[in-house]
């Protein structure tokens, strides 16, 4: 099987995966890779990622130019391409509309608060980029300042973008980021939170050094509590 292939396989699988966890609806989100070539393959508009299948998928050039495929691509090709431009090391991007993780950002609340080790270690922590129309260069603005320090960000009233150096990695840590927004919705609701003190969170980002390597430990902000709220 052609590493194009293969490509293509994995964002339908992991498209349907979206669909059927409710991550997206409709005809919403969209995957992409970084090809070998440096061309982009993504999915394209107006196609639900329940029902995607290989065919369907796009190539683009670093300017978002169609090169190859018979479908439009989708209109937020330039946030793959920003995060590409920006991050050498990333391979994959995922953009879907998690309901939790969503309402957070819908509410104007980033997810920076370091209440869960895991979360620490895989992601360090969740920034909330201001709102940028969808399809639009100001979209892109807006992510822009987050892009180099963070594998996934809020997007105020829109959703959720998540990257990694494999398709795999990205999904799982879309997957992470909901499954932290619902945890700490708990912590709301319950009307406290604990936060990890700040030495701890400097022990996890040891480790996080450890298991993914000095360039992703050194790229994340320390320390975590002192992180902003809310970016206006």
């Amino acid at each position: 099987m052609s590493t194009e292939r293969k490509y293509r396989d994995e964002i339908v699988r992991y498209g349907r995966m979206l669909h059927g966890r409710g991550f997206v609806a409709a005809m919403d989100g969209n995957l992409s890779v970084r090809l070998k070539s440096g061309k982009i393959l993504v999915t394209p508009t107006c196609v639900s990622k329940g029902t995607m299948r290989p065919t369907d998928l796009v190539i683009v050039n670093m300017e978002g130019e169609r090169v190859a495929g018979r479908r439009n691509v989708t209109s937020e090709i330039g946030m793959h391409l920003l995060i590409y431009r920006l991050r050498p090391d990333i391979q994959a991007i995922v953009h879907a509309h998690p309901p939790t993780a969503t309402g957070f950002a819908a509410a104007g609340i980033p997810l920076t608060e370091p209440l869960v080790c895991e979360v620490v270690i895989g992601l360090g922590c969740i920034p909330l980029a201001r709102y940028g129309t969808p399809g639009t260069s100001e979209l892109a603005k807006t992510l822009e300042p987050f892009v180099p320090n963070y594998d996934a960000i809020l997007m105020s009233n829109h959703g959720v973008v998540a990257y990694a150096d494999t398709l795999e990695h990205a999904y799982m840590k879309m997957e992470t980021v909901e499954h932290f927004a619902q945890i700490a919705l708990v912590t709301h609701l319950l009307g406290r939170q604990q936060p990890l003190q700040e030495g701890d969170v400097e022990k996890l980002l040891l480790a996080r050094a450890k298991y993914f390597g000095a360039k992703m430990a050194a790229s994340m902000p320390l320390p975590l509590s002192r992180q902003p709220v809310k970016v206006s």
